[in-house]
């Protein structure tokens, strides 16, 4: 992108995840190079108004979209529009079986709560996260259902907890996927913001925003940004 890319930053649903902070977070140190339009509206999942945008960066759990919310958000990152999320956005709208298929996964779970110590490891198979050092954190560890179509760019160990029958599974932390002509991000980490600010998440995310943003000049690993 050679101009100042145009983001929609969506906010709000359950407030145990703390979105205005996070839209906060997210507005300071990682949007602050562009022209963002922060609202709690979801009425601008619109055709038309998010034809507007370059990118959509929904901080969101729960909540419920209409149909035509869903038919214009699908439609516009099929004609370019990025999406990058994270955490509780894998349970938000459960509503939509469509918004499922374009973030590319389901919560389901976090044995254990929100004190898990775990690993995250990146697999060095992407720009994305290439040179990124794997990181211990203590917080919720998301056991998620899995769009077999999304590349998977770092993952993590599933300590099971109560679960014991689960541990050691190998589980998804951070994809990207191509939809149509739009890019999509997702990152299963961020239950609190100290957890964003590692260097290596945040770089991360930085990264995903060049790459995901409409028409991005960002070549990272899955080529241009056109159709299948």
């Amino acid at each position: 992108m050679t101009t100042t890319p145009r983001v929609l930053l969506l906010y709000g649903g359950w407030e145990g995840h703390q979105p205005e902070i996070f839209a906060e977070f997210a507005k300071a140190s990682l949007l602050s190079d562009a022209a963002v339009t922060v609202s709690q509206d979801l009425s601008l999942l619109r055709t038309g108004i998010l034809d507007e945008y370059d990118l959509l960066v929904p901080i969101w759990t729960f909540g419920e979209l209409d149909d035509d919310q869903v038919s214009s958000l699908l439609l516009a990152v099929e004609n370019g529009l990025g999406v990058v999320c994270w955490h509780g956005a894998a349970s938000s709208f459960l509503n939509s079986r469509s918004h499922k298929f374009l973030l590319g996964g389901q919560f389901v779970g976090h044995p254990g709560g929100d004190r898990i110590p775990y690993t995250i490891r990146f697999s060095g198979n992407d720009p994305l996260v290439e040179g990124l050092e794997d990181l211990k954190v203590v917080s919720e560890q998301y056991y998620l259902l899995i769009d077999p179509a999304v590349k998977v760019i770092a993952s993590t160990s599933i300590d099971g907890a109560e679960y014991g029958w689960l541990s050691g599974v190998e589980m998804p932390i951070a994809w990207k996927r191509q939809w149509g002509r739009g890019r999509v991000f997702y990152c299963a980490v961020g239950h609190t913001p100290d957890i964003l600010e590692h260097d290596s998440i945040l770089t991360l995310l930085r990264r995903a925003l060049k790459w995901a943003v409409r028409n991005s000049d960002e070549d990272l690993g899955l080529g241009p940004a056109s159709p299948r």
